[in-house]
């Protein structure tokens, strides 16, 4: 292991405290010390002047579950000094699985729908040596190697399914199935989990609620009856802030049975920021005031930037979580010719065109055409650089007619843009000052052929910092040292003497927000590859993870020295047992 100097740097240690001038000494994979005019000790120098040191950033809520198995860089997350990366979000996770084979291809499908991860190698490239969360964990520390550190959610997905089969998704359990439960989450803590991810937002592609979504009182008070037993533990749940938008109520019900417990829960999306989230706004709000007053340890988590996003006609969940699933019947078709042949059909125009107005929810962006950009055509026939909402107006027909004559003409590899939704842009700063909510909600890894995710950490530099809206410190601290503090990740995430030494070393005035590009790296299971998604590096000038370079000289370095890690309050709670 290399040993080295960061020298003449500017430190901000994610504490939140004001910045000042030091050198940072790495030795062994710790931060050895700190501070100014430091001489060298035989290690490898590297200059910083003008630039920032900080502690690695933290992408607090990723899906690279799957990914990390084909793509061990992790790519974008290097080059914007990402040093670890938290997975089994949202209720999805690649473990516990049942011993049938049909239920273990269920939480397959689940995720891959749900993520829009490529099913075939997320069946071949991972070992599948593992039926707990446990034998999980121990699977990635002998086969995964990655450029990041993972940390990493049991799914309450997973945990269901893998009890109860296929009839997870059609019931409540019974009390001899809540205790298998029960056992596979103590499993997950034990080894040591973040905690348990839940969802109280999805339906399927065939408009069921998923099977978290059936729990019923009993099974919540039991899990978090174990969640409380592991201090340094928690809950992250996803709630219904874009379909049903029922998060108010879910909100209510999740702070009746987790009060009294202590049990820590992040609640994705109770920030409500998007604008179309105008009617739950003031009533989320108003409950996590409330609940900051009680005795509940619940923390909002939400993205700082809305997500731009894509979709096409062979992979994307867009159209059936718009609830318009009628064009989503295109999407599942096999073959181009499928597809065309039910572009063409006046059956399926007549049923889309009725579903697009009378089903399709109203914030989704094909209720709304002018959202829809048609920028991107496989054939080039045209017409391109305007929305959905203008061709439709141009031609005379329905958006829904106007779509199906667009991708015949252009192709159905074409893709379709959208425009972000707008933001309530003052409650997001308000949030990511809040001292107990998670910023920088990314969902990178996901829905490759969507969206990349990775590097949007770095607007809180060009935009929220440059536009004063942030102090330097702030910035820092939301995806560092804060973010640490509520993961439990005692020993990373602040420049500390003795704590490990993931860093990140960039120049303000050479970082800036890269815009999304195509590669062809991602395996289609065939023998090729398909593509995704990713953007160039930020760049920064040097990323440390446990002291080796990752990231360096305008480029990913090639070395994996990610380990799991966990919540150390935890581990040091079981190791003093």
């Amino acid at each position: 292991m290399t040993n080295i100097l960061i020298r003449n740097g500017t430190v901000v240690d994610g504490t939140g405290a004001p910045s000042y001038a030091a050198d940072v000494r790495v030795r062994d994979g710790l931060i050895a010390e700190i501070g100014q005019n430091l001489d060298p000790a035989g290690e490898r120098i590297v200059d910083a002047t003008d630039c920032i040191v900080t502690p690695g950033f933290i992408e607090a809520h990723t899906h690279m579950d799957a990914v990390m198995w084909w793509q061990p860089s992790l790519d974008p997350l290097p080059g914007f000094g990402v040093t670890t990366a938290v997975i089994g979000n949202c209720g999805f996770t690649a473990a516990p699985v049942s011993d049938d084979p049909d239920v273990r291809m269920e939480m397959v499908k689940i995720f891959t729908f749900f993520e829009e991860v490529p099913i075939k190698p997320f069946l071949d490239r991972l070992p599948w040596d593992w039926r707990t969360w446990s034998e999980y964990k121990d699977s990635l520390d002998r086969n995964a190697r990655t450029a990041c550190n993972i940390a990493g959610y049991v799914g309450h997905i997973a945990i269901r399914l893998a009890v109860m089969g296929m009839a997870a998704w059609d019931r409540a359990a019974t009390p001899d199935e809540i205790k298998q439960m029960c056992a596979h989450l103590e499993d997950a803590l034990q080894a040591g989990a973040l905690g348990m991810s839940s969802n109280l937002l999805d339906d399927d592609s065939e408009g069921r609620p998923i099977p978290s979504k059936m729990a019923d009182d009993a099974e919540w008070t039991a899990l978090f009856g174990v969640l409380a037993r592991y201090k340094g533990t928690q809950l992250q749940v996803i709630l219904d802030t874009f379909f049903h938008l029922e998060a108010p109520e879910q909100m209510e019900r999740l702070g009746r049975l987790a009060r009294g417990t202590g049990v820590r829960v992040q609640m994705a999306g109770a920030g409500a920021l998007l604008r179309f989230q105008d009617d739950i706004r003031e009533k989320t709000w108003a409950i996590t005031q409330r609940q900051k007053t009680e005795d509940l340890d619940f923390w909002p988590s939400f993205g700082h930037v809305p997500p731009t996003t894509a979709l096409n006609f062979f992979s994307s969940s867009s159209f059936a979580q718009a609830n318009e699933y009628v064009w989503h019947e295109v999407v599942q078709a096999p073959t181009v010719d499928a597809k065309l042949a039910l572009l063409n059909d006046s059956d399926f125009r007549a049923r889309a065109r009725d579903s697009w107005d009378n089903k399709a929810y109203k914030q989704s962006l094909v209720a709304n055409p002018g959202m829809m950009l048609l920028n991107d055509s496989e054939t080039g026939a045209g017409p391109t650089g305007l929305s959905l909402g203008d061709l439709a107006t141009q031609r005379g027909v329905h958006p829904a007619d106007a779509l199906a004559d667009w991708v015949i003409a252009n192709g159905v590899q074409s893709i379709v843009s959208r425009t972000p939704h707008p933001m309530m842009h003052e409650k997001t700063v308000e949030m990511l000052k809040d001292p107990k909510t998670v910023g920088g909600i990314s969902d990178a890894g996901a829905h490759g052929q969507m969206l990349c995710g990775g590097g949007e950490n770095i607007l809180l530099f060009t935009q929220f910092y440059k536009n004063k809206e942030l102090t330097l410190e702030e910035a820092v601290a939301v995806m560092t040292g804060k973010v640490a503090d509520h993961f439990n990740f005692a020993d990373r995430g602040v420049l500390k003497t003795g704590y490990r030494a993931d860093i990140a070393v960039f120049n303000l005035d050479e970082i800036s927000e890269q815009p999304l590009k195509r590669v062809f790296d991602v395996p289609d299971g065939e023998g090729g590859n398909t593509w995704r998604f990713t953007r160039d590096a930020a760049p920064m000038r040097l990323t440390l993870v446990n002291g080796v370079p990752t990231f360096e000289n305008g480029a990913f370095t090639g070395a994996l020295p990610g380990a799991m890690v966990g919540p150390v309050v935890q581990r040091q709670a079981v190791e003093a047992a």
